[in-house]
Order: C-alpha cells, then structure tokens, then sequence
C-alpha cells in the first residue's frame, strides 16, 4: 500500500472510532443528503448528533443548505446514520475527499445507501419537483475516487459496475411510492464536474447520450460505495429543467426551494424502503 492509501485509511479509522465512540453500533443504513433536502428524515428518532468539523479528518461543507451535521437514530427500529451535506468536487475537494464519508460508513459497518440529490430534468417527460430514481449514472466527472493505488482491504481493484444502484432496492422504492401514492420517474444521470450550468448545447448532448437528468454529485460516492461493497439506492428531485430550444435561468434560491417542498416525499419513500427491508428481511 502507498504511503498516501496508509494515511488515508488511518484518517478513515480515525473518524470511524470518533463516530463509533460518540454513536451505538451498529449501523446499518445510512443517508446521504443533498442540496435542500439536508431536513429530510425528521421523523428519524435521534440518539444523537454531532458536526463533520469535529469528526476528525472529515471536509467541511461549504454549499448553501448542506448542513454538514451526522446525526445517529432509528426507523422502524432500524439504526440509520443521517449525514446531512455532501461534499464536492467543485468546492475543490478530491474524489478520495468527496468519497471520505463512503469509506466512513464502510469502516462502521454501513450495509445500505440511501442518497438524494437536485438534479436538472433533461427527459421532457419530466416536470420540476418529481423524484427521480436513478437506475444508473454516466461519469463525465474525469474523475474517479478509485484512481491511483487500491486499497485492497476497501474493494478489489476493477469493480463492477453493471448494478451501480441495486436493482431490489429500486423495486422497493417504487413499491413505496405506489404505496404513498407519490409519483415517481425512473432514469439516467449523468454526473458533471459543475459549477456552471449546462449550455443548451451541452443540454442537447447529454439528451443524445440517453441522460434523463444532470447533476454535480452521487456519482463518486456510488463508485466508492460499490467498490466497498454498500448497496446503493439514489433518488434526484428534479428542481429545474434542462430546455435546450426554451432555456431558462434557475438560481440557486430556486433549487433549493423545490428541494426543500420534495424534502416530505423525499423522506416518505426513505422511510417506507427501509420499513420493508426490516419487515420483509430483504437479502440484498
């Protein structure tokens, strides 16, 4: 192992203990939160709570409306790790910064990912606050937190990524959505480096490739998390679209806006998935 995989890797421990040592194990589910839905699962029963910037080694959040806090608790009886914010790779951080929070969750034990996202709607079929599953992603990140030496102790060196987001928890979100009766699309994303919005040139290229929606996200943390053998369900709120022939502006106020009315829908379907994994004793 490199001198930079051996540090990485004792970070990793290091803001695992601090976690397990603050948080009853164990734990298997965890949510991921995204811009605007960082007050999903309120109905989660907390046992506790603490900030990344005292977990040690953990990046700090720097976008509006992630909150960058870890709160501990339980649904239908299940422990779930809430981490609410995300990290970047246009804030500057690596993909291995970005994907610290994965390898956190793989080193507590984490069997299940539950992730959120806004995401730009690229499928005219789509209108703006639909939820989104994702089924699969395209990276036009150019990057990959697998990049250079593996850690052979998180993954093997060429993982497989034909099931990226695990097909059973797809069917159960869309069995919670029936349930609920909250309408949702299925589809591609496809990951851009960001900031900047897309241009109707690139909105039409993305179309063509088969993207049904775009976004700045997820990807590098579905890569890790496949790589550290975590299953992996992702859902994207569609809060503007992506109209090459009619664009418009979006700003970030009113992203965040149609996030947070979603962020009830959002947390419905969570909270059913994870219900019937505990009571159905889904295998995944």
């Amino acid at each position: 192992m490199s001198p930079s995989a051996i540090l990485q890797s004792r970070n990793v421990d290091e803001a695992a203990d601090h976690i397990r040592s603050s948080f009853k194990p164990p734990f298997k589910f965890a949510v991921l939160t995204g811009t605007g839905s960082g007050e999903s699962l309120s109905s989660l029963r907390v046992d506790g709570a603490m900030d990344y910037r005292d977990i040690p080694n953990f990046p700090r959040s720097t976008v509006p409306s992630h909150y960058g806090r870890l709160s501990a608790g339980k649904i239908a009886g299940q422990p779930v790790l809430l981490f609410q914010g995300r990290f970047h790779l246009y804030e500057g951080y690596t993909p291995q910064q970005v994907t610290f929070p994965i390898r956190v969750m793989q080193a507590l034990g984490v069997e299940v990912l539950i992730m959120t996202n806004a995401a730009g709607g690229l499928n005219p079929l789509f209108s703006i606050g639909d939820i989104m599953i994702i089924a699969d992603h395209i990276n036009l990140t150019g990057a990959n937190p697998l990049a250079g030496p593996n850690h052979d102790a998180w993954g093997e060196r060429f993982p497989e990524m034909t099931h990226a987001y695990h097909w059973r928890l797809q069917e159960l979100a869309q069995s919670a959505s029936r349930h609920l009766e909250v309408g949702v699309q299925k589809g591609i994303y496809a990951g851009l480096l960001g900031p900047s919005l897309e241009t109707p040139a690139e909105m039409r290229f993305l179309k063509r490739m088969g993207a049904d929606a775009v976004g700045f996200s997820t990807v590098m943390e579905t890569i890790a998390a496949v790589h550290g053998g975590i299953q992996v369900l992702a859902l994207s709120v569609i809060t503007n679209l992506c109209l090459p022939d009619a664009p418009s502006s979006s700003s970030v106020d009113e992203i965040i806006g149609v996030a947070h009315q979603a962020a009830p829908h959002l947390e419905a379907i969570v909270i059913d998935v994870i219900e019937r994994l505990d009571t159905e004793s889904d295998e995944l």
